[in-house]
């Protein structure tokens, strides 16, 4: 059974929605934590609604923290338990997009998962296994999981931009051309990247840019 999950949005400047943008953020994190930022999309993307649905899951010792899966080398979790968290958030994520949509009237190819980090591990994941395409993915500072799975599992293959800083010591930044690579064998033919330079584990504003421009250029506006 999955679990429902709450979300905080901002509605578009217009007051009409003909797109949405699912921001899906880090572990530690809320989904209040990544919202923000269509303060600084919405004017470019008027039509657009904003989502941020939290992560189903607590943080065992922080308490303020969510999590969409458990991460083995950071709590301690095994790789069964990882593997359990990661299915069930799917599951959950899965049936929140399908609501969503329902609520909202809109297409699947409306719609646009922007991840950060864990977020993105989660986008990455859920998006290709859904026989619908999506708009887009728009992918910071993550990591695709199960690669070797991708190709037999994928129903559908959305676009993808990859976003990473090279000087991230949460995530390495190789995690970057690797999933290019993986996302480029199982035949994705709309995969983009950008190095962030000088940039840690966030969001820079150059790449907040070129995710602006893939959006736009996806949702077709």
């Amino acid at each position: 059974m999955t679990r429902v999950l709450q979300a905080g949005r901002k509605e578009p400047l217009s007051g009409e929605i003909r797109s949405i943008v699912v921001f899906l953020h880090g572990y530690g994190a809320n989904g209040a934590d990544l919202l923000g930022i269509a303060d600084v999309l919405g004017e470019h993307l008027p039509d657009t609604l904003f989502v941020a649905p939290d992560a189903p899951e607590t943080i065992p010792m922080m308490p303020s923290g969510l999590q969409w899966f458990p991460i083995p080398w950071i709590d301690g979790s095994s790789e069964e338990e990882s593997e359990r968290g990661l299915l069930a958030a799917a599951d959950d994520l899965n049936a929140f997009l399908d609501a969503l949509m329902v609520d909202e009237d809109v297409l699947p190819e409306q719609v646009v998962l922007f991840g950060f980090s864990q977020g993105s591990m989660m986008a990455l994941h859920v998006a290709p296994r859904r026989e619908d395409e999506l708009a887009g993915i728009v992918a910071f500072s993550g990591r695709l999981l199960r690669p070797e799975l991708l190709e037999d599992d994928a129903l559908s293959k959305p676009p993808v931009i990859l976003i990473h800083g090279d000087a991230d010591d949460v995530v390495s930044p190789q995690s970057l051309p690797q999933a290019a690579e993986a996302l480029q064998g199982a035949g994705w033919q709309d995969v983009y990247a950008h190095i962030m330079k000088g940039t840690a584990h966030g969001i820079a504003p150059d790449g907040l840019q070129v995710a602006l421009a893939f959006m736009r250029d996806k949702l077709g506006l």
